[in-house]
């Protein structure tokens, strides 16, 4: 059947007067005229000791009681659009008075309160002030709010303290998701704090602010936020209301982290059995799976099935089409056949990880685990049997973030590689122990060995990443939980065209202040690259270091 032909023309669009005039129901009864719920009347006389002009919804107590503008009073029309507009139904919205700490670690926090209202001190502003000079990330993001305020402030039709005070609205520069107002404090505030708490001290300024807008907003929720502990915790001993910045973590709980494993239930085959096809390409063994274990699945996720009397299943998810999943089984890197330059996996995560490692199809490996598990040595063989048999990649570089431990022991002399060298001791350890692996070929041949082996591998400092791009190049970035996720973002965006990176770390040993577990770049970018078909994620259980360090990473 032939389709009709398109309109010739647009047709105009009925306004909303002439629709409700034109259009009669087929039915007519009886409709009561819809009555406009009555507004709290407001007094006429303000209170004398008007502390801070911030306008709050009409449904307020405080409205009423302050006699503060409210925007059904000023603005008619403005309630019947507002209404238009479904909202979310949490009541009224929550005013939410931020610490400088929380705007030097996320620039964007102003836009990720919904449409809660963001409440700015003037002591913020002037802790902003002081640190936006320099070139560290906390200088780049002062730097990047004070431009997001000024946007903001740009949209003012006057400079005068009236308009400001009627709060600038989050979304006018392009931020959909922010609903909410952003208010400036306008007019001093002199709450009196408790005598032990020093007057001239930012922090104790800010609590003076907080409690002022408790005190004169009864009705609205005020709540602090600070990334700074001891802070919340003096807010919380003034009986005011204080939570942590939590938008900055992937997780809130790090045993919900993606391992990249999953354990087939033991009645796999009963249940799977029937509607399963099967066949072999390449001497791999390939099975499409339907039933309700695909929807718990994910692209590159690696499956295994040990059950006592059978043969083992190890095997990684290839493909996920509807409701049918491809299964690929994978290569036995625990026999001595098929070991990595001299290295062979010790128990099955090791196997799962050389397996990607291996895979010229996954362009973004991440390997966690506790010390000792083997990430850094699976990693480097991989890497000197891809660059130096296969030519698969040009050379490899390592790279990691310079946190010490300890105490700094200050500048370090040489070049940027002699600068990096002390950083580095983890791949000379792994180095050396990759070398022992040829017993037949001598002192000479060894030596020989060494010096190929590290002329083809380039350790480089995170400080001058910016900017480059590595074409066909093997990218070790090593201890990648010190990482923010911003500098996880600018390294994997280095990655040219035959680039494979590979990230290591242990989230237990996280030695960065102000990160965590849930807030670490490597938990961001295992969290974001789970179900990539280019990438694959392993969390290494067990170690095989030493039993002393085994005992060690269990008992202290």
């Amino acid at each position: 059947m032939p389709l009709p032909k398109p309109p010739a023309q647009r047709a105009s669009r009925l306004d909303a007067n002439a629709y409700s005039a034109s259009l009669t129901p087929s039915k007519p009864r009886a409709v009561a005229p819809p009555v406009a719920p009555a507004l709290p009347a407001t007094p006429t006389a303000a209170p004398s000791a008007e502390v801070l002009r911030l306008p709050t919804p009409a449904a307020s107590p405080a409205a009423t009681r302050s006699g503060l503008p409210t925007k059904a009073a000023s603005k008619a029309p403005a309630k019947s659009a507002a209404a238009k507009r479904s909202r979310k139904p949490a009541g009224e919205p929550k005013l939410f008075v931020l610490d400088t700490n929380v705007l030097m670690h996320d620039p964007m926090s102003l836009f990720r309160f919904e449409e809660h209202d963001v409440f700015l001190p003037m002591i913020t502003l002037e802790e902003l002030d002081g640190h936006k000079k320099g070139m560290t990330e906390v200088a780049r993001n002062v730097r990047q709010v004070s431009r997001e305020l000024d946007q903001l402030a740009a949209s003012l039709k006057s400079s005068g303290i009236e308009e400001m005070s009627k709060g600038l609205p989050l979304a006018g520069t392009g931020h959909r998701e922010a609903e909410g107002k952003l208010f400036f404090q306008t007019e001093l505030i002199d709450a009196p704090l408790p005598q032990g708490l020093p007057q001239g001290k930012a922090d104790n300024q800010i609590l003076g602010v907080v409690q002022a807008l408790k005190t004169h907003y009864p009705g609205r929720e005020v709540v602090l936020v600070s990334k700074d502990i001891n802070m919340r915790i003096k807010a919380r001993a003034l009986g005011l209301p204080a939570e942590d910045y939590r938008n900055d973590k992937t997780l809130e709980d790090s045993d919900l982290l993606y391992t990249g494993v999953q354990a087939l239930p033991a009645d796999f085959w009963e249940r799977h059995g029937k509607t399963m096809e099967s066949w072999q390409q390449g001497g791999t063994t390939f099975y499409r799976i339907s039933g309700p274990l695909v929807p718990t699945l994910l692209v590159n996720e690696l499956v295994y099935l040990e059950a006592p009397g059978a043969a083992p299943l190890y095997a990684k998810v290839t493909e996920i089409t509807g409701k049918t999943a491809v299964l690929k089984t994978l290569k036995d890197y625990g026999h001595q056949k098929h070991s990595v330059w001299g290295v062979t996996a010790r128990n099955r995560e090791q196997n799962f990880a050389l397996n990607l490692l291996m895979d010229p199809e996954c362009d973004f490996v991440t390997l966690t685990g506790t010390a000792g598990t083997g990430k850094t040595l699976m990693t480097l063989a991989a890497g000197l049997s891809q660059v130096l048999d296969d030519r698969r990649y040009s050379e490899i570089i390592v790279t990691r973030v310079t946190v010490p431990v300890g105490e700094d022991i200050g500048f370090l002399p040489g070049t940027e590689e002699e600068k990096m060298g002390p950083w580095m001791g983890a791949l000379d350890d792994n180095l050396e122990v990759l070398a022992k692996g040829d017993s037949t070929a001598g002192e000479w041949g060894r030596a020989a060995t060494n010096d190929l082996v590290r002329s083809k591998i380039k350790i480089k400092s995170l400080n001058f990443m910016r900017g480059r791009t590595f074409l066909n190049k093997f990218v070790i970035i090593d201890e990648a939980q010190n990482l923010t996720p911003k500098q996880m973002k600018t390294l994997i965006t280095r990655a040219g065209p035959g680039t494979k990176i590979v990230c290591l770390g242990n989230l237990a040993q996280i030695d960065t202040p102000y990160l965590t577990e849930g807030s670490s770049g490597l938990t961001f970018a295992v969290d974001r690259f789970k179900g990539w078909a280019h990438s694959g994620h392993v969390t290494l259980a067990r170690g095989e270091r030493s039993r002393l360090a085994d005992f060690a990473s269990e008992v202290l």
